[in-house]
């Protein structure tokens, strides 16, 4: 059932990201532990959250585990095979397909790996097997130490009714609200008439914004009811709901607490959340702007309460909801785990959260007291997602083809389980990566964290980067006026649609396009297989001494002619003016262009006498122009190179090569049906991929060439059947 992963041919240096560098493990003055347990020789992480990014939380867990020299073993799902925590875990093991239900939540395969394994104890990751109470307690039954709290103080907070009643027990203030085992409809409805309107139904094994339904007026209760009932169901299998007041302007505010099995509890102050899509976390920062240390001091005090109500253990995170106009706050839910967003939290309190999971887990006392622990500046994290934020937040998929990351250093932290030539599947969460930044206050990390969104560049699939660094920018976050609407309230600023591209912009990817051209045609000169041996070496794409490049934006069309300078004499120097396709006027013109690739592949150019940098990719018929402007998408012309057509002298229409090629992909064969614009043939050609589409619906007659063959320009790729 369970195979080894043989991982030594690839280095955990892969990884992009400078653990060592983050932070260092907490100094222990074991004299002042007597009676101080010794660590666990081998940790199995579980790796259980198949939302978010199920590799991220693993690697993160190993590396603390390497620094205090335990071993790892993780567990992997086919569709992981190549993950990086895979790779890095001493021992991986397989244990079944893809669905999340048939390997990471099937406890039976976890747990007959760790007995194969001898692991001592059990990292369950995040999500639903971290806060499984049945869990807990088999692990424990396996005499392995769970990472964790015990069942009991799960089932206790995972209910989010019965948590009500133990925080109100002790002293910890509620959200007015029915929290009971009633659950008609028409007692529901006279409990939210008296609460007042709008209120919150929301499901009582809840998460993640799951069966949650905002009701504004009677009128609309019993359908909003049924609705938050259909999705319980669905997600948690049980469709009780509790009701309560609904805050209009409220603030998400949690608090960090830990406990050891000593009667020690901390908490390592809050965490602002406030800034969600679809209830779901974006940026979270820490400590919460605008709180006075009082109203600190009393949500730290709260937290704890909350922790020593349940008998506490290990990690976790009371949340709270904050009226923003008069700072009251109110419980929430706790999670009874290690949460994502915690990083944020370890880089204000320079700890290592992981490492004080193993020290309790493993029976010791806590690594420092509440007067040892302070905030040192400002810290954000953001998630950084494969989405479309301009489509309703929906998910990406496909291959992170290009990926340039800022630097890590103790400032700057990037949490992640994937690198450049990775996949994001459709199988889990499409979260790529934590990206964490710490300044000595709010203003001087926000400024370091916009730097950072900056030189965070993906290609290959859309993410959710550029809307993030939108919010960073915006007026009223930069003020720390957030709440939990922020991004509903100022969605026309934060979701606007891409602008017109600069002709800055334009011309930056036009010379990257030539530059590369030359390149690839130096190199091709020495394999006297290529076909571009057959090309002259004074080649330019459109004449000697002017080139023409067409690139789209947004529907619209625009041509770049660069022209050998006169002032260039034998060097590189063009003339570059830009116009809109079909157009005469010129919209810009830059005289003596100079630009080159340097050792990294990215362009340095000098336009009006300014030099800079910019990274230009190309992937498919995709042009992505990383500037000063930000990020811009291009597009090249879907080329539909056709020769002849039905009753023309060259009897059946063809499809033709625009230049010398090797032939990728062939997606068609003789007799099939294609409409027009479908993909027929993949070229390759100066390390890109262009797709060549069917100009015509029409019937394939002939495919000329195969996958591997080196073709000229002009030369026929298909041949259509005469329609006639």
């Amino acid at each position: 059932m369970f195979r080894l992963f043989k991982n030594a041919a690839t280095p955990t240096s892969r990884v992009r990201t400078s653990f060592s560098a983050q932070f260092t493990i907490t100094k222990l003055y074991y004299s002042s532990q007597p009676e101080r347990n010794a660590l666990f020789e081998k940790v199995l992480i579980a790796n259980s959250r198949y939302t978010p990014s199920r590799g991220e939380i693993a690697c993160r867990v190993m590396r603390t585990a390497k620094k205090l020299g335990i071993k790892t073993v993780a567990v992997y799902s086919e569709a992981d095979v190549h993950s990086q925590h895979v790779k890095m875990a001493d021992e991986a093991y397989l244990i079944g397909p893809a669905p999340s239900a048939q390997s990471y939540l099937d406890i039976n395969k976890i747990l007959d790996v760790a007995r194969l394994t001898g692991s001592q104890a059990i990292h369950p990751g995040y999500g639903f097997l971290s806060e499984n109470a049945d869990f807990a307690d088999r692990v424990n039954g396996e005499k392995i130490a769970f990472i964790g709290p015990s069942g009991d103080a799960m089932r206790s907070m995972g209910s989010k009714s019965e948590s009500k009643f133990i925080m109100e027990k002790a002293g910890v203030p509620c959200v007015p609200g029915y929290h009971g085992e009633n659950q008609d409809v028409g007692f529901l409805k006279d409990q939210a008439q008296k609460i007042g309107y709008p209120v919150l139904i929301k499901a009582v094994k809840g998460g993640g914004g799951k069966g949650m339904r905002i009701v504004r007026h009677a009128g609309e209760f019993e359908e909003m009811l049924e609705s938050s009932r259909r999705e319980s169901i669905k997600s948690f299998g049980d469709d009780k709901v509790l009701v309560e007041k609904y805050l209009e302007r409220p603030r998400h505010v949690e608090v960090q607490v830990f406990a050891d099995k000593h009667d020690n509890v901390v908490h390592l102050f809050e965490r602002d959340c406030s800034v969600q899509r679809r209830h779901q976390k974006v940026i979270e920062e820490a400590p919460a702007p605008g709180l006075s240390e009082e109203i600190r001091a009393q949500l730290g005090a709260k937290a704890v309460a909350a922790a020593r109500a349940v008998g506490y253990e290990n990690a976790g995170t009371v949340e709270f909801i904050m009226d923003n106009i008069d700072k009251q706050f109110y419980f929430m839910e706790m999670n009874t785990r290690l949460q994502v967003e915690h990083p944020v939290t370890e880089m204000v309190t320079n700890t290592d959260l992981v490492h004080w999971q193993f020290e309790v887990a493993s029976g010791n006392r806590l690594l420092l007291n509440q007067d040892q622990l302070k905030l040192t500046g400002h810290a954000f994290e953001a998630r950084v997602y494969a989405e479309n934020p301009l489509n309703n937040f929906l998910p990406d998929t496909g291959p992170l083809y290009s990926v340039r990351t800022p630097e890590t250093s103790e400032d700057l932290r990037l949490e992640t389980g994937f690198i450049e030539g990775d996949q994001i599947s459709v199988h889990y969460d499409p979260m790529i990566s934590k990206l964490i930044v710490r300044g000595e206050d709010r203003n001087d990390a926000l400024r370091r964290f916009r730097r950072a969104l900056e030189q965070y560049q993906v290609v290959g699939l859309t993410t959710n980067i550029d809307f993030i660094k939108k919010v960073a920018e915006h007026p009223e976050f930069i003020k720390g006026e957030v709440e939990t609407g922020f991004i509903q309230q100022f969605e026309n600023d934060l979701l606007k649609a891409p602008e017109a591209p600069n002709a800055e912009t334009l011309a930056l990817a036009a010379t990257a396009l030539r530059l590369k051209e030359q390149q690839q045609l130096k190199f091709n000169k020495h394999d006297p297989s290529s076909p571009w041996q057959t090309v002259g070496s004074d080649l330019r794409l459109n004449s000697l001494e002017t080139e023409k490049t067409t690139l789209e934006s947004n529907g619209e069309s625009y041509d770049v002619y660069m022209t050998t300078s006169p002032k260039a004499a034998s060097s590189n120097l063009v003339d570059v003016e830009i116009k809109k396709s079909g157009s005469d006027e010129s919209i810009k013109t830059f005289e003596g262009v100079d630009s080159y690739l340097d050792d990294e592949g990215l362009l340095v150019s000098s336009l009006d006498n300014k030099q800079s940098k910019s990274n230009v990719v190309l992937h498919n018929d995709d042009v992505v122009v990383f500037d000063g402007h930000g990020r811009t998408n291009l597009k090249l012309p879907i080329p539909l190179y056709v020769s002849g057509g039905a009753g023309s002298a060259d009897g059946a229409g063809s499809v033709k090569t625009p230049m010398p090629c090797k032939i990728s992909q062939v997606m068609v064969q003789p007799g099939q049906k294609v409409e027009k614009g479908a993909a027929i043939i993949v070229l390759e050609a100066m390390k890109m991929e262009h797709v060549i589409r069917a100009p015509v619906d029409g019937v394939i007659d002939q495919v000329l060439y195969s996958v591997g063959d080196l073709v000229e320009e002009n030369k026929s790729l298909v041949m259509f059947a005469d329609n006639e």
